[in-house]
């Protein structure tokens, strides 16, 4: 079992930037592909990036590639998501999640893929 715990998320102006972290408890986090997704009210919930156990492996969605860096502290237990160059259409509650993966690849991207998941951290993007 693993419990996923977001934080970081808050209020930001367009063109702004912001850090989410989801610390693991419960096993040791390089045992899991790691993803972040995003759910805007009234919508679906979409992918947004996704990483490897190693960390050497990314893959983003195309709205937020070149934006969003997903990266992973495996000792601290801790995965990130930096967010620049904000957009209003960022606004969302952001949930990251963990899939206990042999082969990691852009397959990653499919929510349906994951097991564990965090409760979610809200991020709002002013104009």
């Amino acid at each position: 079992q693993v419990q996923l715990v977001e934080s970081g998320g808050g209020l930001v102006q367009a063109g702004g930037s912001l850090r989410l972290s989801c610390a693991a408890s419960g096993r040791t986090l390089s045992n899991y592909c790691m993803g972040w997704f995003r759910q805007a009210p009234g919508k679906e919930r979409e992918f947004v990036a996704t990483i490897s156990r190693s960390g050497r492996n990314t893959y983003y969605a195309d709205s937020v590639k070149g934006r969003f860096t997903i990266s992973r502290d495996n000792a601290k237990n801790t995965v990130y998501l930096q967010m620049s160059s904000l957009k209003p259409e960022d606004t969302a509650v952001y949930s990251c999640a963990a899939s206990n993966c042999l082969v990691w690849g852009d397959g990653y991207s499919n929510a349906a893929r994951y097991t564990y998941w965090g409760q979610g951290t809200q991020v709002t993007v002013s104009s």
